[in-house]
């Protein structure tokens, strides 16, 4: 039971935490590198080397895991509003933390957008179309397959983009979540599991949207490439790529929220039963002894001790006058004592008359 009391009543102080200007600034640096990176690799690595799901998916796991790693210390390390989100509901960040952390976010990636379309080159020949292509998130005419898929007459719906888009970021924010402490700091293995969460996220979304599961990521080269002459205006379908990751935040919170009251019900049942259980153990020790009647029971034995003692001091008297002989009367003086009998009234006359 003292240890469901320790769990309880825990004294540890959190450590402190940096800065609200360092975390924020923090998000604001992480997102831009994470984005930075995968709008080059969208871009560069997919023209170069052609649509290559696995170069997606690698370079988006290193892209977080490696920032994560280095300025997850600072702010937890979240670099997706929706993460933040899931964080604010499960009581692990504040509502202001929150509130700039999103903003940072946003910032940081369409910052990296504007660095990396900017230093694109084009020509007459590539235009920006090309680069822009497997980079941008989107559906149907916006999705990474529509060239390949048009010869088909096959597309990729709202539907499909919805499904695995929330199904992608149920498991990037869970994992997020799950690797950050109560106070909001990462844990130790934060970056490797939100670098294995991302990649296979990524490994499934790309062909299909373009590998969003990232609203800030998602905003900042849609406003870029909004009008560089791609089939499908990326601002169009940018609201599903806020709905998805922020329905999948509130679900995730949800399920650990129901879990932890679950915990907390077992835990404060556990610990009731062992009160009880210690309650009923000092009862059954103490049952069927009456306090009173065990005093009485007590006082009596010193009464007939003492009565009895009593009684054996006057018999042992009694035994002894016997012996003396002189039990009842009192004891003559013995004539042969001191030599000499006492003189009798007789002798006493006798002498007068003589006289």
């Amino acid at each position: 039971m003292s240890e469901n009391l320790d769990q309880v009543y825990s004294t540890s102080t959190p450590s402190q935490k940096p800065h609200i200007g360092v975390r924020v600034g923090a998000e604001l640096v992480g997102t831009y590198f994470v984005c930075v990176m995968l709008f080059v690799v969208g871009t560069l690595g997919q023209v170069l080397y052609g649509a290559n799901t696995l170069l997606i998916a690698v370079s988006t796991a290193a892209s977080y895991g490696i920032v994560s790693a280095i300025l997850g210390k600072l702010s937890g390390a979240h670099y997706n509003p929706a993460v933040t989100v899931a964080a604010l509901f499960t009581a692990k960040i504040s509502w202001l933390d929150a509130l700039l952390y999103i903003v940072a976010q946003v910032v940081g990636a369409i910052a990296a957008a504007a660095t990396v379309v900017g230093i694109l080159p084009s020509s007459s020949s590539i235009p920006d179309k090309t680069w822009l292509t497997y980079v941008v998130n989107g559906f149907d005419k916006g999705s990474t397959s529509n060239s390949i898929l048009a010869q088909t007459e096959i597309t990729f719906n709202i539907t499909m983009a919805i499904v695995v888009e929330l199904i992608a970021s149920i498991v990037v924010i869970a994992a997020a979540v799950k690797t950050l402490r109560s106070d909001g700091e990462a844990e130790k293995n934060h970056s490797l599991i939100m670098a294995v969460a991302y990649g296979i996220g990524a490994a499934v979304t790309f062909p299909i949207t373009g590998a969003s599961m990232n609203p800030a990521r998602s905003t900042g080269i849609a406003l870029i490439a909004q009008n560089k002459g791609l089939d499908q205006y990326p601002l169009q379908q940018l609201w599903i790529f806020w709905v998805c990751p922020l329905l999948a935040a509130a679900i995730v919170s949800l399920v650990i929220i129901l879990l932890n009251m679950l915990k907390a019900a077992q835990t404060s049942k556990a610990l009731a039963d062992e009160i009880a259980a210690d309650e009923q153990a000092g009862f059954e020790d103490s049952e069927g002894v009456d306090p009173s009647a065990e005093d009485f029971q007590q006082d009596g034995q010193v009464e007939d001790a003492t009565y009895q003692g009593s009684d054996d001091a006057d018999g042992d008297n009694a035994d002894a006058a016997e012996e003396d002989g002189s039990f009842g009367s009192e004891k003559e003086p013995d004539a042969e004592e001191g030599g000499e009998k006492p003189d009798s009234p007789a002798d006493t006359d006798e002498g007068v008359k003589s006289n």
